[in-house]
């Protein structure tokens, strides 16, 4: 499988990673970097988990949308939402690793619709395209 990327950002950390500064390099966007308490940290910036959080939802949220309107599923309501859950821990084979949770909320919109563009959301989303095989990834229609 190849990829023909239209759009490429750039960001940089800076100082101890987790303990740090992250910023886009357009400038528009810098984060303190600082581990979260329950990893011994302060938890007063940010954590990459976070970051990945919001991106997963965001993206998750549009990719469902675009199912919607291009497999002619029905409309995706204004009110819908996403809500990802990010965990991080210790493997059992050693280093770090990630789950994730998603919680979607599509109101007005019949189960069984809802199910295949939750479905057809995980097959266009770049995030769940990322994460397949290395993250385990729970989603939950509400």
């Amino acid at each position: 499988m190849s990829v023909d990327p239209k759009y490429w950002t750039e960001a940089q950390a800076t100082g101890g990673g987790r303990n740090g500064l992250a910023k886009l390099a357009d400038g528009k966007l810098t984060v303190t970097m600082t581990s979260p308490k329950e990893l011994g940290g302060s938890g007063a910036g940010h954590n990459p988990e976070e970051l990945f959080a919001l991106g997963y939802a965001a993206c998750y949220l549009g990719a469902m949308r675009f199912a919607a309107s291009s497999e002619k599923l029905g409309t995706v309501p204004d009110e819908a939402t996403v809500k990802a859950h990010v965990g991080i821990g210790p493997r059992s084979d050693g280093g770090f690793g990630l789950k994730v949770k998603l919680v979607v909320d599509l109101p007005g919109v019949e189960r069984s619709v809802a199910e295949k563009i939750v479905e057809r959301g995980h097959f266009i989303c770049p995030y769940s395209n990322a994460t397949k095989g290395n993250i385990e990834v729970e989603t939950e229609l509400a």
